[in-house]
């Protein structure tokens, strides 16, 4: 994780910059995150792409980078280093790197039998695109959300929400709602959908629900390919997509885990 009003300089810095921000606080492949850390000295990274389609044009990031790595037991850090393009309709592409995003993942709640794994994951959109070509918001944005996360054999279940700081010419606070349901079909196979709500990200803008599907497939121990792709079911229209081939590894040290 995304639409608004088409206005001159606005509406292009703004698709750009929530074409990132469905990558920003996704839980790969899907815009919806989860509550649960990268294990301690293990790293995930994502060489990954996401692509935005409304009637102004097409956005998005060709590719972008995310790292992710288990600091302490149940504290995961997070950057994304995205090169971000925009190509408005009837006007030239923009190419070049985008906002960075940082964050920390901290889980405070185990999961059990009887409760959800419970945690927090505070972003920070940093503007290092370049906001005059459309390729960064201009200012920096803060996402402050809560994700709740229970599995139960082959299936799985996360979400939550939380409210993003949207500083910057015709943007609004606003706050976005998520929920993911997922299925191991095979032992290197699993397929999910989830369900997204957002409210008015401009000026002037509307609310929107979005549906996206998708998969995970892991080509090896190590390797892993995701695919998601969902459109909007109310609200402005608008295509959104994901594909990312992950790389897993670390120390086989695990820590003692907390009940």
């Amino acid at each position: 994780m995304h639409i608004l009003t088409r206005f001159p300089i606005v509406s292009r810095l703004t698709i750009v910059s929530l074409a990132l921000v469905a990558v920003a606080h996704a839980g790969p492949p899907f815009v919806t995150d989860d509550p649960e850390p990268v294990d301690f000295k293990h790293w995930e990274v994502y060489l990954a792409t996401q692509q935005n389609h409304n009637a102004d044009g097409w956005s998005g990031t060709a590719p972008h980078l995310e790292i992710n790595y288990g600091v302490v037991p149940d504290v995961q850090l997070h950057v994304i280093a995205p090169f971000a393009y925009d190509r408005p309709n009837g006007a030239r592409t923009t190419y070049g790197f985008g906002d960075m995003e940082m964050g920390i993942k901290y889980r405070f709640v185990h999961e059990t039998d009887n409760r959800p794994m419970i945690g927090i994951f505070p972003l920070v959109e940093l503007p290092t695109g370049n906001s005059t070509q459309g390729l960064g918001n201009g200012k920096a944005q803060f996402f402050l959300p809560i994700w709740l996360q229970k599995k139960l054999g082959d299936w799985s279940t996360y979400g939550g929400g939380g409210y993003w700081f949207n500083p910057g010419q015709g943007n609004r606070n606003w706050w976005y709602g998520g929920w993911q349901v997922q299925r191991k079909i095979t032992e290197p196979f699993a397929i999910g959908a989830e369900i997204q709500y957002r409210t008015a990200q401009t000026i002037g803008g509307s609310s929107s629900v979005a549906l996206n599907g998708g998969g995970i497939w892991d080509l090896s121990k190590n390797v892993h390919f995701m695919l998601t792709a969902g459109h909007t079911v109310a609200g402005r229209s608008e295509f959104q997509g994901y594909a990312a081939i992950q790389f897993t590894f670390g120390s086989e040290e695990k820590p003692e885990s907390k009940k």
